[in-house]
């Protein structure tokens, strides 16, 4: 995956737009907004997805004590911008050992947030029970956020979900007891809105979670 674009659904591998597609393919899935390369976590990895982004680049921001930025990906390309982006970032589990929480927001139909919650896809909605109290809340850009459990999802990890500017947001946590940290109403800063303190950002090594 960190050579050539893959299919933000599955993985697989996807055929540039050519003569008789405007849009990437995919044999299984058809036409997608390509998963793009990931690189090691950086600053200035950050800044490039921040910068063609057309949807939040959802980061806890400030990071829990002790936590550190793992990692970044997006899909689409240089026509279309970031129609789905990806944080990583880990750190001290409310329960002890280490916790690893991924937010993906995106825009309907794109699918990645359902790849790494370990789902059917493309959309939670179909997941969630929108009808029933919120399970948890965070603070997505200063507005209250709801964000409910998502059924179906691998034992592994707690999968949450609900929406924010318009758009899906997704909440992945490993290992599953780490969803605790959802319930005390994270902040979450789109980094697209951010100022210069980003560059003090703390970076530790490549999430693996980003590369399954």
């Amino acid at each position: 995956m960190r050579g050539e674009p893959s299919c933000p659904k599955c993985g697989g591998r996807v055929r540039a737009p050519g003569l008789f597609a405007d849009a990437w393919q995919c044999d299984v899935h058809g036409a997608v907004y390509p998963l793009q390369p990931v690189i090691p976590p950086s600053v200035e990895a950050l800044g490039v997805v921040v910068h063609r982004a057309q949807v939040p680049v959802w980061m806890p921001w400030p990071l829990p004590v002790g936590w550190l930025f793992t990692g970044v990906a997006y899909a689409g390309d240089d026509r279309s911008g970031g129609r789905a982006t990806a944080v990583a970032c880990s750190g001290p589990g409310p329960l002890g050992g280490i916790g690893e929480l991924l937010l993906v927001a995106e825009e309907l139909g794109v699918g990645l947030g359902a790849r790494f919650a370990g789902m059917d896809g493309p959309d939670p909605g179909p997941h969630i029970e929108v009808d029933r109290s919120p399970h948890a809340k965070v603070l997505a850009a200063g507005r209250p956020t709801p964000l409910w459990h998502v059924a179906d999802a691998p034992a592994d990890r707690a999968v949450f979900a609900g929406e924010a500017r318009g758009l899906w947001l997704w909440a992945i946590v490993w290992p599953e007891q780490s969803g605790l940290l959802l319930y005390d109403e994270l902040v979450l800063t789109d980094l697209r809105d951010a100022g210069a303190e980003v560059e003090l950002l703390p970076c530790g090594a490549l999430s693996p979670r980003l590369l399954s």
